[in-house]
């Protein structure tokens, strides 16, 4: 019976450290970001104040930057999702000769790691004189999400019952029609739920505009944060932590207005519903 007890004890106890773990960080965010005097240590603030908010806000390059993060993440996950639809609906439509191998690729490349392509894609970026652009880099940041969204999309558009098809097409519909129509109107809770996960890596993403973009007026949000850490360990926590509340912003609201959805895409019955 005690053992029993300890089995289910241990796995409360294991989260309770995690989930400590996660919280102590944003403590310190939070309680940093309203202090006049934020330190490393999590303390908490014995004034408060918004000035850190202010100097934020007050910078134009902070807000440019901030400008710049949303024009890249959200022209990606525009791409990732138009691209990805049309992609997937052969694979999920048709029986292809060399779906099932092609499968297999894309499932590949959504684990292989950016940093093991960096380097050909900067060259390429060289040779193309595409270094510096900002379309560039969101070119390659829809190529790096596209298999991550193929597989996703073709998993859900699995689920969309294709006699809905067949009976547009009795009714004369062409497939752009059906595709347009019927199709993705009931994949909305899966293409929310990529378009959110293709916004949330692509807003976090710093080393490829790190890597392709060498103006720093031309940096988003992700990149811009490093010029909080300045010389001989000198950082300014207070606009540091400031900012980082800010930059969480657009992920957090994203994910309140679509939670929802997000919630329907991960059990596949959003389609079915329809």
């Amino acid at each position: 019976m005690n053992r029993f007890k300890l089995e289910q004890i241990i796995p409360y106890v294991v989260l309770s450290i995690i989930g400590i773990l996660f919280v102590l960080p944003l403590l310190w965010v939070i309680f940093a970001s309203i202090d006049p005097n934020a330190k490393q240590a999590l303390t908490i603030p014995s004034a408060f104040t918004i000035k850190n908010f202010t100097a934020i806000l007050s910078d134009p390059t902070n807000i440019r930057s901030f400008i710049i993060g949303l024009f890249l993440s959200l022209g990606q996950s525009i791409l990732v999702i138009i691209v990805g639809v049309l992609a997937a609906y052969p694979l999920s439509r048709y029986a292809l000769k060399y779906k099932k191998p092609f499968m297999f690729t894309v499932l590949f490349m959504t684990s292989l790691p950016i940093t093991a392509v960096m380097v050909p894609v900067y060259q390429l970026f060289m040779f193309l004189n595409l270094q510096d652009s900002l379309i560039g880099t969101m070119f390659f940041l829809t190529a790096s999400g596209l298999p991550y969204g193929i597989w996703m999309l073709k998993n859900f558009m699995d689920g969309v019952p294709i006699e809905l098809e067949e009976s547009a097409w009795v009714d004369g519909a062409s497939i752009w029609l059906c595709l347009r129509k019927v199709v993705a109107p009931l994949m909305i809770p899966g293409i929310c739920t990529v378009a959110i996960f293709t916004f949330s890596m692509s807003w976090g993403n710093f080393f490829v505009p790190y890597i392709l973009i060498q103006s720093p007026d031309k940096f988003p949000a992700s990149v811009t944060i490093y010029q909080f850490f300045g010389t001989y360990g000198m950082v300014e926590y207070g606009k540091l932590a400031a900012f980082s509340v800010i930059y969480t912003m657009p992920a957090v609201i994203l994910y309140l207005f679509s939670q929802k959805f997000m919630s329907k895409g991960f059990s596949f019955g959003g389609a079915t519903k329809g």
